[in-house]
């Protein structure tokens, strides 16, 4: 009775497993336990919560500690001989999105950061300490750092796709696209319901289908080549000059090859587009691909609009230059340099750095994540601050010097 009772459930079994592949669905293989080593068992006394996150992670039961740290730390004294991971220690078992990722900005994160003329004088601790700069830039460092998103030691998938994941480096002074979409009508949507679907998050705009190669259109500082509109074309041109990209007569420098290299401007019309037509289609999951258009095509236009406040203080600033009212550098492509930011040399062109870094930037990523406020109050009424406060210390400067 035994031996029938024991073939009867058998029997269940298999004709279970055969309706759940006639469906499409395979039979739930049990999760293994954590590989418990002399890693885990010292790591317990001494890091706890690590221990507690990796037996929660998936991979816990798959391969012990050596498999990413290596295996040359083995007592209390020699932890400087652990190794630590990066994107290509994923890549055996992760290469379709470590490959997604290399194709993509936040692979050059690091390289975009160490491209600033300012950042070799900074203090230590605020790039390579990663305290400041280097906190968020790191997630191209030494190759990529995947656990920037799917954080150590849970590397948890689920975590990385909410887009609270992406609200420490996307926020603040230059880019708080997680402020501005938090509080937009789709993040708004978000808080009152949750992971619904309904309301777009972070992850379904920049990373549709699960995309490592984020990249948008227009890139991080909004610039690309070459500008149809004449008008517009020689604000950008100034703005590039001022960039230090272009010298001062318009022909390419060599800061435009590290500009290639970090991918932060878009210099030909198919790298602009190819960004452009996948928005188009991701919005277009829940609106009129008219209506998608229109919106992308106003942000553009406020692009140009700001384009034109900014190559107007960039000029009068420069005219001081050419003027002999502000000592131009020796050697510069062009008197103007933005890209020192706060190590501007003149009261002049501190304001003209926030106006750049700060509220030119406002101004065009809040049209683009759909936030008025942001892009008008603390963006475009801002930049329009700036310019006269600008101007009216240019004039003051002037009359100092009887010019």
């Amino acid at each position: 009775m035994e031996f029938k009772s024991m073939m009867k459930r058998c029997m269940m079994v298999l004709a279970a497993g055969f309706v759940l592949l006639a469906y499409g669905a395979a039979p739930a293989i049990a999760a293994k336990g954590p590989v418990i080593n002399d890693c885990v068992t010292c790591h317990e006394k001494v890091s706890p919560q690590i221990v507690k996150d990796w037996k929660e992670c998936k991979m816990s039961g798959l391969f012990a500690c050596d498999k990413c740290h290596g295996k040359e730390h083995n007592t209390m004294t020699d932890f400087a001989k652990a190794k630590m991971p990066t994107a290509d220690t994923c890549k055996p078992c992760h290469g379709k999105q470590v490959e997604q990722f290399n194709n993509g900005k936040h692979s050059l994160a690091w390289v975009a950061l160490q491209a600033m003329p300012k950042t070799g004088s900074q203090p230590h601790q605020i790039m390579e300490g990663m305290k400041g700069c280097g906190g968020c830039h790191r997630i191209g460092y030494q190759g990529g750092k995947c656990d920037s998103c799917h954080t150590r030691h849970k590397f948890s998938k689920a975590e990385a796709q909410k887009p609270e994941a992406c609200g420490t480096c996307h926020m603040g002074f230059d880019h708080p696209q997680y402020e501005m979409w938090g509080t937009s009508k789709h993040g708004m949507i978000y808080a009152m319901e949750g992971d619904t679907g309904r309301a777009p998050k972070c992850q379904t705009c920049h990373m549709d289908g699960g995309d490592h190669g984020v990249m948008t259109s227009w890139g991080f500082l909004a610039l690309r080549l070459p500008e149809d509109d004449a008008a517009w074309m020689a604000d950008r041109v100034t703005i590039l000059q001022a960039l230090n990209v272009l010298d001062d007569k318009g022909q390419p420098t060599g800061r435009l090859d590290v500009v290639k290299a970090g991918k932060v401007a878009r210099l030909t019309k198919e790298e602009w587009q190819g960004p452009r037509d996948k928005m188009i289609k991701v919005c277009s999951n829940c609106h009129s691909g008219s209506f998608v258009k229109k919106n992308l095509q106003a942000a553009d236009e406020i692009i140009k609009e700001a384009d034109k406040l900014m190559a107007e203080a960039i000029r009068t600033v420069d005219g001081l230059y050419k003027d002999g009212i502000l000592e131009r550098p020796k050697d510069a492509p062009f008197s103007v340099d933005l890209l020192t930011f706060y190590d501007a040399p003149t009261a002049i062109e501190q304001t003209l750095y926030v106006m750049l870094l700060e509220h030119r930037m406002r101004t065009f990523q809040g049209a683009f994540h759909m936030n008025p406020d942001y892009m008008h109050w603390y963006g475009w009424a801002e930049m329009k601050k700036d310019l006269v406060e600008i101007k009216e210390e240019a004039a003051k400067l002037r009359a100092e010097h009887g010019k």
